[in-house]
């Protein structure tokens, strides 16, 4: 292992018209101890010729083909080649600022291992971006600014994929790429969370994401939604949820029936809160929704809100603060 040396894992498949970009941005990077592991996930088009012809000009640049099929393999492939005591992954179709594994770097060697190191990012496309990905963006950015991006993990992933960057030693206790959860930026998001790692602030913007339709996170099932839920519900029994505590659903859309129905194949009893009129009362899958006001007859309750209406979430939040509920550790926000 080479202590200061980078390690960039770049998992790839039919992006040969972003990939010069990428490449470039990587060359152009003002720390220059580096090295790509870049992983063919069996393309159809030339993006493995690109990419070697640019192995072929800087030996820092290393071309595998995927030991298997799909990201995470991918993924395991590059991370089984390096030698880097910093890992970090990018997109082959995202673009670095120059000064991204700079900045990064040096976060890490001032604050020591424990730590991940984030960044600023930002959305480009040739088409203009979407209100939801510029809700998420300015959102994002405002956690990365103050490092306290855990706070809100369990609404959307809080760490900026691929804008990260560990210690070698930490991300084998995080259990690198191994699980295999998608969506796999998320998963592993958590596992920085459970073990503990904590968020370097960053005002630095380091990153652009390109948005297009074929983007995989667009187009793949493995990042629908139910995806994400399973992924939420998994950590918060894991790490959050007291056992001795009751635990309460909020909401009954399709993210709150989504919950319950994931609670109930866990044999998990729970109490599922509603305010509408037309709801409180009825059954789904065989549980009674009962009114909101139901939370104050319970013993130190945690709850799951799956309310989506930022109205409404406003209202939930202090409903709680009036009750002198705590953020993650009584009450957490799944959208």
């Amino acid at each position: 292992m080479q202590q200061n040396k980078v390690s960039i894992i770049i998992p790839f498949k039919d992006t040969a018209h972003f990939l010069p970009t990428c490449l470039d941005s990587i060359l152009a990077q003002t720390y220059k101890n580096w090295e790509v592991l870049a992983v063919n996930d069996h393309s159809s088009d030339l993006s493995f010729g690109l990419l070697s012809s640019y192995a072929e000009k800087d030996e820092k640049i290393k071309v595998f083909q995927n030991e298997g099929n799909g990201i995470i393999p991918a993924l395991r492939t590059g991370y089984a080649k390096s030698s880097g005591g910093f890992v970090t992954r990018m997109d082959s179709d995202d673009i670095m600022k120059p000064n991204r594994l700079e900045v990064m770097v040096e976060s890490l060697l001032k604050t020591g291992e424990g730590h991940i190191a984030v960044g600023q990012v930002r959305y480009f496309s040739d088409r203009g971006i979407s209100n939801g990905y510029d809700r998420y963006e300015k959102w994002l950015n405002q956690l990365t600014a103050t490092g306290k991006n855990y706070s809100e993990i369990y609404k959307e992933c809080v760490i900026p994929s691929p804008c990260w960057m560990v210690h070698r030693t930490d991300f084998e206790i995080c259990g690198a790429f191994n699980p295999n959860r998608y969506p796999e930026d998320y998963d592993l998001t958590f596992r920085f969370y459970g073990q503990g790692l904590k968020v370097i602030p960053c005002t630095h913007e380091l990153h652009l994401w390109r948005d297009y339709d074929t983007r995989t996170s667009r187009t793949h099932e493995h990042y629908a939604q139910n995806y994400f839920l399973d992924i939420k519900l998994h950590y918060f029994l894991q790490l959050d949820h007291d056992k001795n505590r009751p635990l309460v659903v909020w909401g009954a859309g399709f993210k709150g029936k989504s919950i319950a129905k994931g609670l109930q194949k866990k044999g998990l009893d729970f109490t599922w809160l509603c305010d509408n009129p037309k709801k409180i009362e009825k059954r789904i899958n065989g549980k009674e929704l009962v009114h909101f006001s139901a939370l104050k007859d319970l013993d130190r309750p945690q709850s799951i809100i799956t309310v989506a209406n930022e109205t409404a979430q406003q209202e939930i939040r202090a409903y709680f603060q009036s009750l002198g509920l705590q953020p993650m550790t009584d009450y957490f926000f799944f959208c």
